[in-house]
């Protein structure tokens, strides 16, 4: 999709061309000699008009001020570029009339008036004023390409709301009291905002819309407000690929600062409410309903089973043919008693080596195994399971739970970790 607003452009072409042909007309029937050889007289020269000079002026001057008029947001910038315009006009009849030419301004006064009131029209209406609907409500919580997307779309910005299913990204730290009580205040502002503009840029840059980003967390929004059928496998791959780069972000923040951030990832799609929220004062386009708790509360969960992505059952069911996951737990979601399965996303398809996929099958396995509550076999399978690379935070989860049931411990579940 082009990056510049083509809607913008074609009006800009209409505008242009129909007061420059209107100024031929008036120019070629002579309608502007009176007003010429009244200037003649004030600026004591002999009136003889310069078709050269006339016809680039005003046919430039036509395009110029309807393309800034339709395409500058603010109304006083408007105005200012239109005056700046006339000004620059009046003042080329005294400069030229030092080096002895008679230059009438009249035509591209005219051109330039016209072309402005053209474009203030347009700029009034539904599609004229969409760039600066946008900008206010949108900022820049979205890609260039998403934004001129959205502009030169032709179907109409709906802001009073609206259900989409979309996909719902949350990435929050969850070591601030360690690294605040590890740190001189600037360099806590400094490592936390570069988890900030690290993530929120990468996934921004990705087609997300970023919905929250503050000293804690950020949310981003995959199929809204650009409408997207693929919003599940891209947030999946957008939070496959943040894991990386934040990864590399902590090598380079312990470099520096000797510590690193605890990052988690919940992703949860599902119906939703997309609207403009807020007041004439602080009003931004925004998400709400549950699946948006939901999608924090996995993000959370992360804590429980030393997993770092964790997924809702609708954002599996939507990309499950691109990736690869393996069940965590059956959770109570709703207050009916119905059961839901959440997964933790490993990566994407092809990608896991065979060793890995073995690792999985058998962790998988050891799950079901884990339900019949048959923990030998589930144990078994679990100590399997495990990687000799290093530490696999939901295999030992499994073997703790395990461990802790034959015990007689309670085991902690979504309800006492209060998520």
């Amino acid at each position: 999709m082009r990056k510049y607003p083509v809607r913008y452009f074609k009006v800009t072409v209409l505008i242009g061309f129909f007061v420059s042909l209107l100024i031929v007309l008036l120019y070629k029937g002579g309608l502007f000699d009176p007003a010429d050889l009244a200037l003649a007289n004030v600026t004591q020269q002999t009136y003889h008009a310069i078709a050269a000079i006339q016809y680039p002026l005003f046919v430039m001057f036509a395009f110029v001020v309807a393309w800034t008029t339709i395409d500058v947001p603010r109304y006083t910038l408007k105005v200012v570029v239109a005056a700046g315009a006339l000004l620059q006009v009046v003042s080329m009849v005294w400069v030229l009339r030092l080096h002895g030419v008679f230059f009438s301004p009249f035509p591209s006064m005219v051109a330039i008036i016209l072309s402005f009131a053209a474009g203030i029209v347009y700029s009034r209406s539904e599609a004229g004023s969409r760039k600066r609907v946008m900008r206010q409500i949108l900022g820049d919580r979205v890609s260039t390409k998403t934004f001129y997307t959205l502009l030169n779309s032709s179907t109409p910005l709906n802001l009073d709301g609206e259900r989409r299913d979309i996909s719902i990204l949350v990435c929050e730290i969850f070591n601030h009291d360690e690294l605040e009580a590890s740190l001189t205040a600037p360099d806590y502002v400094a490592m936390t905002n570069s988890f900030r503009r690290n993530s929120a840029d990468f996934l921004v840059e990705r087609g997300a819309y970023l919905d929250e980003c503050d000293g804690e967390s950020l949310r981003v929004v995959f199929g809204a407000p650009l409408a997207d059928p693929d919003h599940a496998h891209n947030a999946c791959e957008a939070a496959l690929a943040l894991t990386e780069r934040l990864d590399v972000v902590n090598a380079e923040c312990h470099g520096v600062w000797k510590q690193m951030f605890d990052f988690r990832i919940g992703v949860n799609s599902g119906d939703m409410v997309i609207a403009a929220y807020g007041s004439n004062r602080l009003g931004t386009f925004s998400v709400a309903g549950e699946p948006v708790e939901f999608a924090r509360r996995l993000c959370r969960a992360n804590l429980i089973y030393g997993s770092r992505i964790l997924l809702g059952t609708n954002s599996f069911q939507s990309a499950e043919t691109s990736i690869e996951v393996r069940p965590m737990e059956l959770i109570q979601r709703y207050e009916d008693g119905s059961r839901e399965e959440i997964y933790e996303l490993l990566a994407l398809r092809d990608v896991l080596s065979f060793d890995d996929l073995e690792r999985r099958d058998l962790f998988w396995q050891g799950v079901i195994y884990y339900r019949e509550q048959l923990w030998d076999d589930a144990l078994g399978l679990f100590h399997s399971a495990r990687s000799v690379s290093g530490a696999d935070g939901p295999v030992e989860f499994y073997i703790r739970r395990i461990e802790q049931l034959r015990a007689g411990t309670p085991a902690l579940d979504w309800t006492s970790a209060r998520l």
